[in-house]
């Protein structure tokens, strides 16, 4: 794994445009308050939310979620331009899920409206209904995950949904990915602020 094991650091993570930065390391994060939200995670949030089967418990909304890892592959292939943060969280208030399920029906979900594309609607009505059951069975709470360790198996990238907002005492900027390269703070303060 990238990082220690959460039974180590208390942390998850997640990774946020630097456009974001500033907004989050000053005001801490809300589901709802990046400028990518409403462009391209809203409506799909509110699909896979849909289909939610009778095991999730009321308070789980995938639509009203910040999204974190428990913990990355070692080598994780991040977007440049990123910030990797560590996050404290009440582990009460958060669900985990096979975020690989969901990655499935993210691009047909996109583009079926996109023209040569319109067929992906049948993929999500079948298949993409399928894998967003399953999502939803295979998912469990953060203390459930825990105990059983769901995110360790193989094919399981546990995905962490968190229902509270996150202060910003309780963020930590790990990294800075530029052109690809994962920079420390003080690696990045190096090459940049000279």
């Amino acid at each position: 794994m990238f990082f220690e094991d959460y039974k180590k650091t208390g942390l998850i993570y997640h990774v946020a445009h630097i456009t974001d930065l500033k907004k989050i390391l000053t005001e801490g994060m809300n589901y709802d308050d990046k400028a990518s939200y409403k462009k391209h995670y809203h409506s799909f949030h509110r699909f896979i939310d849909k289909y939610q089967t009778n095991n999730i418990p009321p308070w789980v909304v995938r639509e009203k979620a910040i999204f974190a890892t428990m913990n990355y592959k070692n080598n994780p292939c991040f977007h440049s331009h990123t910030a990797v943060l560590a996050l404290k969280v009440d582990i009460t208030k958060c669900w985990v899920a096979n975020e690989n399920k969901a990655n499935q029906i993210y691009e047909p979900f996109i583009l079926r409206e996109t023209e040569n594309f319109a067929k992906a609607e049948n993929y999500l009505n079948i298949t993409g209904r399928d894998l967003i059951l399953e999502y939803w069975k295979t998912s469990l709470s953060f203390q459930e995950n825990l105990r059983y360790r769901r995110d360790l198996e193989e094919g399981y990238d546990g995905e962490v949904m968190i229902f509270h907002s996150i202060p910003p005492e309780d963020i930590e900027l790990m990294y800075l990915v530029s052109d690809h390269r994962v920079l420390t703070v003080e690696a990045w303060q190096k090459i940049f602020c000279v």
